[in-house]
């Protein structure tokens, strides 16, 4: 009797442990999946990928644009814009290897490229080698890719996706790399020194379409390009057919400008779905705005960064497991700051601002008014350059867990390949 309840406990008691060790087998495998399910691993990246650069845009551009946006509503508070509604807020790091405080160049080559570089240079390291940007990745792995800014295609931003060079100023340079990259689409308002710095060499146009490019400056040159099954193609604004465009635009002619949103459609209607692909769109007059401490503009310019985030976001809506968005800058201008006088509660002075104004273009404010705007406002600017504040990344979609927290602006380029 002794020896079958022996027995009996010793079976017990294995049962007991293959229970236990089955449960914390479970439990250990739960932690590996959770554990895999934060850092953010997969296997790829996200089949169709959406990068937004605000140029200079820091949080509080964001803010301030969001603060205007409630006061049209008669309300207080900070009404949001679309991407400010995403699940996942991080912050980028955005030094250069040579300063504190970032040029574009270096910013957009530490993000296309991941890894620093001297003010200045473009698509290269500090010691001359040639980096190679995740857009030329992607293109390798067989995307499609779409290159896109509001200011010109040889500008810093854009140029970091696809150029290399010593200089970002060497603009026909930057134009000559183009054909190289063999990206789809590309897009802005024109070209900086169209016929080189002189004037004296081949106008980019011919460029370009010497090197199988269409170029086609406005809607109806770029319908004529589709009609004719353009492969390859570079859309500009009408107004800068055959000249340099100026560095940034602010205002143009409504009747003739692709804006923001429209220039995401025909991206991606050009793109198509059927394969991968990779667009980066930059908004650029949002430094400009802030170089000059000019409010409105600056503000125009975020709202037109949020029109074309708007329309990835719908697309996101149809394909929301294979698509990745992320909203960054290059880094912040202008320190501006959204402030008051003491703790009491302020009138926020955007009323300065007269219905005709509000219903027209508000960067039209001259420096008087726009002074006074700031005032009233309690806007704070400390600077007409770059500072060294850390920039808001907003994420949504496959991978985007990836890009909670704190890191470095090289760090972006990883993120999104899934490394």
């Amino acid at each position: 009797m002794r020896d079958m309840e022996k027995m009996k406990k010793i079976r017990k008691s294995f049962v007991v442990g293959l229970i236990f060790g089955a449960m914390l087998l479970l439990a250990c495998v739960a932690i590996v999946n959770l554990g895999s399910s934060y850092s953010g691993k997969q296997e790829k990246p996200a089949k169709y990928i959406f990068l937004f650069i605000g140029d200079g845009m820091g949080a509080s551009h964001v803010a301030v644009t969001e603060s205007w946006l409630s006061y049209l509503e008669g309300e207080k508070g900070f009404e949001q814009l679309s991407f400010t509604e995403f699940p996942v807020l991080g912050m980028a790091m955005t030094y250069s290897a040579d300063r504190n405080v970032t040029c574009s160049s270096a910013a957009g080559t530490a993000i296309s490229c991941g890894e620093k570089t001297n003010n200045g240079m473009l698509g290269i390291n500090p010691a001359g080698d040639t980096l190679t940007s995740i857009a030329k990745i992607l293109k390798e792995r067989g995307y499609k890719i779409g290159i896109m800014s509001s200011v010109p295609v040889n500008h810093a931003t854009p140029a970091a996706f696809y150029g290399h060079n010593t200089s970002r100023h060497d603009y026909y340079g930057i134009t000559e790399e183009i054909p190289a990259s063999g990206y789809e689409f590309l897009a802005g308002s024109g070209f900086v020194d169209y016929a080189g710095k002189e004037g004296d060499r081949l106008g980019s146009e011919e460029l370009l379409e010497s090197e199988g490019y269409t170029v086609c400056f406005g809607n109806e040159e770029y319908q004529e390009a589709i009609e004719n099954g353009a492969e390859h193609i570079v859309l500009c604004q009408k107004a800068y057919k055959g000249e340099s465009a100026p560095t940034y635009i602010v205002q143009t002619d409504p009747e003739s400008t692709i804006e923001s949103e429209d220039m995401m459609k025909k991206c991606l209607d050009f793109l198509g779905e059927d394969s991968p692909f990779f667009i980066m769109y930059e908004q650029g007059e949002i430094d400009w705005a802030a170089h000059a401490n000019k409010t409105m503009p600056m503000i125009e310019s975020v709202q037109k960064l949020d029109d074309a985030v708007k329309v990835a976001v719908e697309f996101y809506k149809r394909h929301p497991k294979e698509t990745l968005i992320i909203v960054t800058a290059d880094h912040e201008t202008g320190g501006v700051a959204l402030g008051a006088e003491s703790w009491k509660e302020v009138n926020i002075g955007w009323d300065i601002l007269d219905s005709a104004l509000v219903a027209g273009h508000a960067g039209d404010l001259d420096e008087k008014a726009n002074k006074a705007l700031n005032d009233s406002a309690y806007i704070g600017w400390t600077t007409h350059g770059h500072t060294g504040s850390p920039v808001p990344v907003y994420a949504i979609g496959a991978g985007s867990e990836r890009f909670a927290g704190r890191f470095d602006n090289t760090d972006i380029k990883g993120k999104i390949l899934a490394e």
